[in-house]
């Protein structure tokens, strides 16, 4: 069957970036199941076994010529994928064929294996959320003092900064960069624990020294750079580790999430809109739309991630005894696809806080819409500090308040509430010039702008900093 033919995952096809869709592929897999069984072969030489030296460098000489059509002629065959892999491996090292997998069980290379993706993934996905935070630090420091409404409900509040809300997105995908770093780097191998996780294999090749199996176990950790092995296992790692890795991908999707919908509601109002190319068509049938389709995309992307968290969770659950092979399935649909859409979720993130356009004459006339009912109670405390009686002044403000309001739901878009009230015997003994300097939108935002440089260079840069030997490459050929 043809690949036009057969159903292939969009995320492959569309969404993700080919390095992490390398790192999931089946070439990959095989390549490192090789590294796996030299590495296990040089460590047991090492340590006393009598290998020969031919073995290794048949071994070593066909680490990346996997014929993946031999490998799975095999697979038919015996119906087991890693006893597949051994003789075909084995065909073409044939000095090593009796040493390949010695002592060992099929998690030995699919787990270790696994292991290893996921610690190189989570590394891409840091770099992808370094240039993120960057990109959106660049903006948010633009725009530090640019005064916007801000709401409780969906309603109008207090004002903030366009540049303080883009440091709220920020500092959710700052959360996401420190706990997965945390995770990264204390991610343990699995090592080398034999069929039930008790190592009599490795101790039975050793004679019985206790000491050899531990450096064994410890060796493989250090030689595919872990820090350590897990202490214990059964046959497989613990499959709370998958439940915790998805649980960090499950986090980067609610921050992205939660940034594209704040962008469709502030697109909806007209005061930010994500990029939209030149020839780029909004809408097959309404040519005039402008549709915020990459920031619709993050969220479907990110409930997608969501979603697939329960499934590592569950697995974990029902994991029977030392093992069972209920989760094998699932891994292999759950894992990579988390991955991949979170991959995809963090380069539409960086595009569109890359390309963040804010409509200062629409976040103008917001802010000027709203603007005297938020000066109203230091309009107020003018009138009491004038001599009025404050339940007098806070009626009349009410009254005229709902007024307005009615007036503008009724399509009177002027906010005459200040003229309304200067002209009342309640505010006539304050200046209407101390009245309208009260409205300069600056006065209300608070320490906004101040908090935008404080978190930026504060906790911000010294989080960056940590993940400077992180960086993702540029990926041209994702589809945005």
């Amino acid at each position: 069957m043809s690949d036009t033919a057969r159903y292939q995952s969009p995320l492959g096809g569309r969404y993700a970036s080919p390095r992490m869709q390398s790192l999931w592929g089946p070439k990959h897999r095989a390549r490192l199941w090789r590294e796996l069984w030299l590495a296990l072969a040089q460590e047991q030489q090492r340590l006393g076994l009598a290998i020969p030296q031919a073995a290794l460098d048949e071994m070593q000489a066909h680490l990346d010529d996997v014929d993946l059509d031999t490998v799975n002629q095999y697979e038919r065959r015996f119906r087991h994928d890693v006893m597949a892999h051994v003789h075909a491996f084995g065909d073409q090292a044939p000095a090593a064929r009796a040493f390949i997998h010695l002592g060992a069980t099929s998690a030995f290379v699919s787990d270790n294996s696994e292991l290893i993706v996921i610690r190189d993934a989570l590394h891409l996905l840091l770099g992808r959320l370094v240039a993120v935070m960057q990109t959106l630090a660049d903006f948010a420091v633009t725009h530090r003092d640019t005064a916007t409404v801000a709401y409780t409900h969906f309603q109008p509040a207090q004002l903030t900064t366009v540049g303080k809300r883009a440091c709220l997105w920020l500092q959710d995908f700052s959360l996401d960069a420190a706990a997965m770093l945390d995770a990264a780097q204390g991610l343990m191998f699995r090592g080398c624990k034999g069929t039930t996780g008790t190592q009599a294999s490795y101790l039975d090749l050793f004679h019985g020294d206790h000491d050899k199996v531990r450096e064994l176990d410890q060796a493989m950790a250090r030689r595919f750079g872990f820090g350590q092995s897990i202490p214990l296992s059964g046959q497989t790692y613990t499959r709370k580790i998958d439940s915790r890795v998805l649980d960090l991908l499950s986090g980067i999707a609610q921050s992205a999430s939660k940034f594209a919908t704040d962008l469709r509601l502030l697109q909806h109002e007209g005061e930010l809109l994500e990029p939209f190319e030149s020839e780029q068509i909004g809408s097959s049938a309404m040519a005039y739309k402008r549709n915020p389709m990459r920031a619709e995309r993050i969220c479907a992307l990110a409930r997608h991630i969501i979603t697939l968290n329960a499934n590592p969770a569950h697995t974990a659950a029902v994991q029977w005894l030392e093992r069972t092979l209920d989760d094998s399935a699932n891994r292999r649909l759950t894992l990579p696809e988390a991955f991949l859409a979170a991959d995809a979720v963090l380069i539409l993130c960086t595009n569109v806080a890359g390309g963040l356009v804010v409509n200062p004459a629409i976040v103008e006339r917001n802010v000027r819409r709203v603007m005297p009912f938020m000066a109203t109670e230091r309009w107020m405390m003018l009138g009491v500090e004038a001599g009025g009686d404050r339940q007098e002044l806070h009626e009349v403000v009410r009254r005229h308040s709902r007024e307005v309001q009615e007036a503008m739901a009724a399509g009177d878009v002027a906010n005459d509430l200040l003229e309304r009230l200067a002209a009342e015997p309640a505010f006539a003994r304050v200046d209407s010039a101390r009245l309208r300097a009260e409205l300069d939108p600056q006065r209300y935002v608070g320490r906004a702008p101040e908090q935008v440089v404080e978190f930026i260079e504060g906790p911000l840069a010294a989080l960056l900093q940590t993940l400077a030997p992180y960086s993702a490459p540029d990926e041209a050929a994702v589809t945005l």
